[in-house]
């Protein structure tokens, strides 16, 4: 440790072990090192805030939650750097853990709870509090909690090696540089200036478009309203970013879902269905589907294919991971019969919370969020209550793997996917025990904004202790505080979401949301009597078996094809440069630096973004808005942004440059 020029991970941190090596960390099991302290949980809270208020902000205006570990992970380098603070690395694993709560907290209430104000729009006797907001979040966050720790063994040190954990790597890297001396903070300083004025000067002065769209020319123009074919880009540069950390083949495969609803589904359903009303399980579409748009098309029939893909890549997921249930059940059983004598002797670097602590809090917890329910939510009424808290524990339970899979994959937590497949089923027995109409449809969303926070939390938690497992802090640490991150991030949530309905309104269509709009649109007619697509969520589920038999991931490409097309293709993007700036060169270490450099780039583009964009909100808060609607309904608006977006791209790749 002291000599911290010398400091990188073992050669066989991300490698699989062989017979009999074990893996020995960064900070070693058998000292004590400085976590947690003043220092570590200011800073933490602090982290917490800020990235709540600039996550919450993109995800409504995008529907991409970023997550806040990377940006995070990179402050507290900085500024332990700046202030000579000697042997960091586990207070800044500490600050990490508690302030990348706000990532995992926002995505579970930005998904669903803004549903309640774009429904508001049309039954306004529907009422959403910042009380709701605020204990479902938390209830839903420290479910996630307790529900992961078991887990944690068989994740973060069973399957040493065999799952690539993208974001806990790159997290990990930049802790350890930051160690080494403050080299680091340099290109992403620098990146974060660049795509935070990129993406301010679209959102605050619409100096270009945000999109490109194929409609720019005439031919375009006929192509969309005759054939239905349509191509969009975001240009943004936090979207930017957010493809290059994804990867290439992850993004590939979302695209792939991406057109395929987009460029078969759509432009099919437009031939096959031209002269028909298709109105069965929505008596408000009027037109035929050969009069819609391409968009409207995707909306009232694509995006609930991609629904049913989701919901049954989960099922799979659950199916697939049967046995680490199992086992991390019976694990905690036995380590609960046994004596605290036996933990006392556990090395450092594996202190869990005790699994008798984690049952007794598991209970409290989920009695609280039952008496939640019961007078905050069902207005008094016991069976819906008892059904109410009922599903959420099952379900938040058996996604609970899924969640963390997905995560230890590809690095993004499929949520909201899950979260429809819960609403879905919440509404289908609500309906069933009585409660119907717009008081199910509140009681029905907070049910799934609790279970969606406790899936986010738990996925991205597995991502915290990883960093830790890796670098050799403290388990136990890391859980307890954790859930003061929690609670931070919850009561700053309810703050933003309340701030940006007053500033733009839900349903003003000027905060994407499109999460929130999707569970919006299932949940209506469900609580209304009117019945569930079932077809077009069969023939997503279909999708699904058919790719998991062709061993494709199915949940990435289902992905695709609920996100809209615009937000999907910049992934690709990102990924294709990805992929560009790590194989150029013929020497494997000087890509493998540009790949790191890149990293740290994309991660200043999303964090520079991200806290432009609550600038940008706020300015409008405060009442300083310019006009650029009619210069954004002209072509060359869109032009202009392609332009930006290519010289964007050239400073990328002229970025990751390395000196040999």
């Amino acid at each position: 440790m002291e000599n911290n020029e010398n400091m990188q991970l073992p050669e066989n941190a991300f490698r699989e072990l062989k017979e009999g090596e074990s893996y020995e960390p960064l900070m070693s099991p058998q000292k004590v090192y400085p976590e947690v302290n003043l220092w570590s949980v200011t800073f933490g809270i602090l982290m917490a805030m800020l990235f709540s208020a600039a996550a919450a902000y993109l995800g409504l205006k995008v529907g991409q939650v970023f997550e806040a570990a990377i940006p995070i992970a990179i402050i507290a380098v900085g500024v332990s750097t700046a202030a000579k603070r000697n042997k960091a690395l586990g207070e800044n694993v500490i600050i990490q853990s508690i302030g990348a709560c706000s990532g995992t907290i926002v995505a579970g209430a930005i998904f669903t709870l803004p549903a309640i104000y774009i429904l508001q729009a049309k039954y306004p006797e529907m009422s959403v509090s910042f009380f709701k907001v605020f204990f479902s979040s938390l209830l839903g966050g420290i479910l996630g909690i307790l529900f992961m720790i078991p887990f944690r063994k068989y994740f973060v040190k069973d399957m040493h090696g065999k799952y690539p954990f993208p974001e806990a790597t790159a997290t990990t890297q930049v802790l350890v540089s930051g160690e080494k001396g403050g080299a680091q903070a340099k290109p992403l300083l620098v990146a974060g200036l660049v795509g935070g004025l990129y993406d301010f000067i679209v959102a605050t002065f619409g100096w270009w478009n945000e999109n490109f769209t194929t409609r720019v020319v005439g031919f375009g123009e006929t192509l969309a309203e005759k054939a239905k074919l349509v191509f969009k880009v975001n240009t943004g540069a936090a979207v930017f970013g957010l493809g290059y950390i994804i990867g290439l083949k992850y993004a590939f495969i979302i695209c792939l879902g991406s057109f395929a609803v987009w460029w078969i589904i759509v432009p099919g359903m437009s031939l096959i269905f031209h002269d028909q009303v298709l109105n069965l399980w929505n008596p408000e579409i009027t037109q035929t589907v050969g009069a819609m748009s391409a968009e409207e098309i995707f909306k009232n029939y694509g995006k609930s294919i991609g629904i049913g893909g989701i919901a049954m890549a989960g099922i799979i997921g659950i199916i697939k991971s049967w046995g680490i249930i199992k086992s991390a059940v019976s694990l905690a059983a036995s380590e609960m019969k046994g004596s605290s004598k036996a933990a006392e002797d556990t090395v450092r670097t594996q202190r869990d919370i005790s699994f008798k602590i984690i049952a007794i809090g598991s209970i409290v917890t989920l009695i609280a969020t039952f008496l939640f329910f019961w007078f905050g939510v069902m207005e008094g009424n016991v069976l819906f209550a008892v059904v109410g808290i009922l599903l959420v524990a099952i379900i938040a339970f058996l996604f609970t793997t899924v969640a963390a899979n997905a995560i230890a994959i590809v690095g993004s937590n499929p949520v909201s996917g899950m979260t429809l497949m819960t609403l879905i089923l919440a509404s289908v027995v609500l309906v069933a025990v009585g409660l119907k109409g717009t008081s199910g449809m509140v009681a029905a969303l907070i049910m799934g904004g609790v279970v969606c926070t406790a899936l986010s939390m738990a996925g991205g938690f597995i991502t915290d202790l990883k960093i830790g497992y890796w670098l050799g802090t403290t388990p136990k640490k890391q859980e307890t505080w954790k859930f003061l991150g929690t609670l931070v991030s919850a009561a700053t949530v309810g703050g933003v979401m309340m701030l940006l309905n007053h500033t733009y309104g839900f349903a003003s269509g000027q905060l994407a949301a499109p999460q929130a709009n999707a569970m919006a649109a299932v949940i209506d007619p469900l609580m209304n009597g009117v019945r569930a697509p079932w077809e077009l969520y069969g023939l997503g589920a279909l999708i699904a078996i058919v790719l998991t038999y062709f061993k494709i991931p199915a949940l990435a490409f289902a992905l695709g094809m609920f996100i809209p097309l615009e937000l999907n293709t910049p992934l690709l993007v990102g990924g294709a440069i990805n992929w560009f700036v790590t194989s150029r060169s013929k020497d494997v270490e000087t890509n493998k630096a540009r790949g790191e450099k890149g990293t740290l780039i994309a991660s200043g583009f999303i964090a520079g973004g991200a806290l432009m964009g609550v600038v940008s909100a706020l300015l409008r808060f405060c009442g300083v808005q310019f006009d650029y609607t009619s210069w954004w309904s002209n072509p060359w608006s869109e032009v202009v942004s392609l332009v930006a977006y290519a010289l964007l791209i050239v400073y990328f790749v002229w970025a990751t440059k390395v000196k040999k």
